[in-house]
């Protein structure tokens, strides 16, 4: 959860979606700043960052966050953000542009589904590394590893 989000059930959820699907998942916890994402992305080696927030002001917290991954050394990295990205009723398709606009990859609403997302995950670590870096599905037993700041 980037930024000032404390809301710590929905991230607890990801990341036990994601590990169930075979993703190696590295849970920071809630709270987290750019630089706490780009520093153990670094560490992991990892393939993507996905960003959550539901607090309304993930168009804050995300600003600058593919420019930081680039002065970081992490270009290709793939970005994705989801939850309610922003204060306000704004249509989601004017939420994804912007997002978009700022570097992410994919963008998606608080109600998305996520085997959709896990399936476009594996897709673009597919085009963007190779076959052999996509995780299988449905691996049990994945061993997950929370980072030394998470919760």
């Amino acid at each position: 959860m980037i930024g000032s989000d404390c809301h710590s059930v929905g991230n607890k959820i990801l990341e036990l979606f994601f590990a169930t699907e075979g993703f190696q998942v590295v849970n920071l916890g809630v709270m987290v700043s750019q630089q706490e994402f780009v520093n153990a992305a670094i560490e992991t080696n990892a393939k993507a960052i996905l960003v959550s927030s539901l607090y309304g002001h993930g168009e804050i917290d995300c600003q600058g966050f593919r420019e930081l991954c680039i002065e970081k050394g992490l270009d290709p990295i793939i970005l994705y953000v989801g939850g309610n990205l922003v204060v306000g009723k704004t249509p989601f398709s004017v939420v994804e542009e912007k997002f978009k606009k700022m570097g992410f990859d994919r963008v998606f609403p608080p109600d998305v589904d996520l085997k959709k997302v896990a399936a476009l995950l594996r897709q673009d670590i597919r085009e963007k590394f190779g076959q052999e870096a996509v995780p299988e599905e449905n691996q049990p037993g994945v061993a997950l590893r929370k980072h030394p700041a998470a919760n």
